[in-house]
């Protein structure tokens, strides 16, 4: 079967992914609509779905609510519009006119369909662009919007893409909340009639909330069910607005930026949205994420198939307090540990004694490193690990040489208050200036300093959002900020091909796909407690595979919650995800740091089923029982189950753990015991891990499947 084919006689184009099938089809008056999104479909049972128009119910009605691929405003539509635009002369609304298509076929593995529309009466041209992999369900949906006129038109709502699902008896639906130290929180409820609206107003993705969202029929599972989910690629202000109609449809838009702004397009100008991608899939939850993971890997991050070194960050052991010799014994001790990757925080620049100033001024604090940088970076790598800083590129300190040098960079209303948040104020990215100035003390610095890694952080959200230079920066600047940020991004990692990055946004604030095409992990969380982290980390597996997620181990009692819970517990949580150690070493006793390096060492030796195996969640967060997460090599030739366990209530059982997707006909030794056991009684009936007992108990169980004689 193609994969992208065409019926003409009916005009429906059917695109084809491994498993599932996305049909759709330019009406009779030029609207492009949505037929089939589900199980795979042949063309001429995608015709099937062509149907003629029913008349509306009452002359209080118009065009269907939902079933549109680019719902706009106009005519007689009154759902929630996907494309909103306000011509030079005031008017607004669009209608569809086709003027053609294109179907590139020629890149390996990967096809795309255009279909090109303009407005019947103004030069507003909009192409829809769809693009399917072969090794993924996954559509990625774009839209480019072209002024061809001599006016400037004002793209007052401009999303990436509507989806519309079929109608059922009920819909669920799912998606994470949160905030600063409390990020992807979980939730599953039924979907109100009406509009949903999920958002971030910040200027940045946010702790909130994240663009992505699931929706099932209210019985899907872990392992069972269908689900249609879609995730946004962008590191800004978003919205996305879910509806459910009155006749038992469902449907979501979303795309970059809020209510309350525009975007104007000058004449010749063209505006790309970021790409909004979405899967269908049987076998629940689960599978969908196993889905998302995937394809992340395979066609979001910039160097998938490298293994995430084992870090160590100073932050929590130094605060400010920064100096050689006191980073040189900590550099040993976490060589000693076993830690790969050396990363310095905030501190090590300007006058940057605290966070009330310094910010901006990215020059090494000769009061902290009166020899420079150079010193410590060249022993870090003789200890055998690379070298990593903490920076904050899109910020300043009003405290600041550049602050007093520039004030005119930040975002800032004249006349307003400029709002200080955690002492800082925002540098307006968007101004190519200010861009510029980035990158260029960006590419000296990991240059000057052989620097392999940065962990870039961003601790605030936008506020007094103008740019006074232009009289249409208010509005510009929502876009233009994040498409500079990503062309600082990809400059850098041009110049320095070796180079990594950590998104970090005040822990989990800047989570997306956007940000993942050209960084390699984030920081979900400031929250480093333990027993916090579990759910942090279960909201986060929803859409982002264990590959990206930075995860560490630090002292106790927790700095954010006063909560104590054994080292071993602490490992066993953070090898759910990129390892890493962020806790005072100087006082770990030796006992600790002896458990530390066992610990690592049993990481660095299962690390390659967590950052690349295949994840299942077999028993979520919350209630009396343990939480499990099982992740299982691509050849079901080994396994990992991660499992922890917080209050025991007593007399209460702890039934066996069942696993999940391995063979059946093999049986599987435990690494650490010797023990063997019958893959088929694993997934059948299941495993009971040895759990020390009391309060935050937790096993890891490395099982390794034994070569048939």
């Amino acid at each position: 079967m193609p994969v992208i084919s065409f019926a003409p006689d009916t005009g429906v184009w059917l695109l084809s992914t491994p498993r599932t099938s996305y049909a759709l089809r330019v009406d009779e008056t030029g609207a492009p609509c949505h037929l089939a999104w589900g199980p795979r479909l042949t063309l001429d049972e995608a015709r099937q779905f062509v149907t003629p128009a029913a008349p509306p119910a009452s002359s209080f009605e118009g065009r269907a609510p939902a079933g549109e691929e680019l719902p706009v405003d106009g005519g007689t539509r009154y759902g929630c519009p996907s494309l909103q635009v306000r011509f030079a002369d005031g008017s607004r609304a669009f209608e569809w006119r086709p003027v053609g298509h294109r179907v590139d076929e020629t890149s390996p593995g990967r096809s795309e369909l255009a279909l090109e529309f303009t407005d019947r009466v103004h030069p507003l041209r909009v192409t829809l662009h769809y693009r399917v992999h072969e090794d993924s369900d996954v559509v990625e949906r774009w839209t480019v919007l072209r002024n061809d006129g001599d006016e400037t038109v004002t793209l007052l709502r401009a999303d990436s893409a509507g989806w519309t699902l079929p109608a059922r008896d009920d819909y669920r639906l799912s998606h994470v909340t949160g905030q600063w130290a409390a990020e992807t929180q979980l939730h599953r409820e039924r979907l109100a009639f009406g509009e949903t609206v999920l958002t971030s107003r910040r200027g940045v993705t946010s702790h909130h909330a994240n663009p992505w969202v699931m929706l099932d029929a209210g019985g899907a599972g872990e392992d069972h069910g269908q689900v249609w989910s879609a995730a946004l690629a962008w590191s800004g202000s978003w919205r996305v607005t879910v509806q459910r109609t009155p006749d038992g449809r469902a449907a979501f838009t979303g795309g970059a930026g809020h209510d309350g702004t525009a975007l104007p397009l000058p004449p010749g100008g063209e505006f790309t949205t970021p790409a909004y991608a979405g899967l269908y899939t049987e076998g629940g939850f689960g599978a969908a994420s196993r889905a998302w993971h995937a394809y992340t890997l395979a066609h979001v991050l910039p160097y998938p198939d490298e293994v995430r070194p084992v870090l160590y960050n100073s932050w929590e052991a130094t605060g400010y307090d920064l100096g050689e010799d006191g980073q040189k014994a900590l550099a040993a001790r976490a060589a000693a540990l076993g830690v790969e990757l050396y990363v310095v925080d905030d501190g090590w620049f300007g006058a940057r004694r605290s966070d009330h100033a310094g910010l901006g001024d990215w020059t090494v604090s000769p009061d902290a490193f009166a020899n420079g940088l150079t010193p410590l970076v060249d022993e870090v790598h003789r200890l055998g690990m690379r070298f990593g800083l903490w920076v904050e590129p899109e910020m300043v300190n009003p405290d600041s040489d550049l602050y007093r040098a520039h004030p005119d960079w930040v975002l800032h209303v004249p006349g307003r208050t400029r709002s200080e948040l955690r002492n800082q104020l925002v540098l307006n990215f968007a101004r190519r200036d200010v861009a510029d100035w980035a990158y260029g003390w960006l590419t000296r610095l990991v240059a000057d300093h052989s620097i392999d890694f940065l962990k870039w952080d961003m601790n605030r959200a936008f506020s007094e959002a103008g740019w006074p230079d232009r009289a249409d920066g208010a509005d510009l600047l929502w876009t233009r900020y994040v498409d500079h940020l990503y062309e600082v991004i990809d400059r850098l990692r041009a110049d320095h091909p070796g180079l990594r990055i950590e998104s970090c946004s005040g822990g989990g604030g800047r989570v997306d796909l956007g940000i993942l095409s050209r960084t390699d992990q984030a920081w979900p969380s400031d929250n480093t407690d333990a027993a916090d982290r579990v759910a942090v980390q279960h909201g986060f597996s929803q859409i982002y595979p264990a590959r990206t997620m930075a995860t560490w181990v630090t002292d106790v009692p927790n700095q954010h919650t006063a909560r104590s819970v054994p080292l071993r517990f602490r490992f066993h949580v953070a090898m759910a995800g990129v390892l890493g150690v962020g806790g005072d070493l100087t006082k770990w006793s030796e006992s600790e740091l002896a458990e530390g390096a066992t610990l690592i060492d049993a990481y660095k030796s299962v690390r390659h089923l967590v950052q690349h195996g295949s994840q299942a969640r077999l028993r979520g967060p919350g209630g009396d029982g343990s939480t499990c997460v099982q992740y299982t090599a691509a050849d079901l030739s080994e396994a990992l189950l991660l499992t922890w366990q917080r209050t025991p209530r007593y007399a209460a059982p702890l039934p066996p753990v069942r696993l999940t997707g391995l063979d059946p006909t093999a049986r599987y030794r435990d690494a650490a015991t010797g023990a063997v056991h019958h893959g088929a009684v694993l997934t059948g009936y299941g495993l009971l891990p040895e759990l020390p007992s009391g309060d935050w108990a937790s096993a890891a169980v490395h099982l390794v499947r034994i070569p048939t004689p």
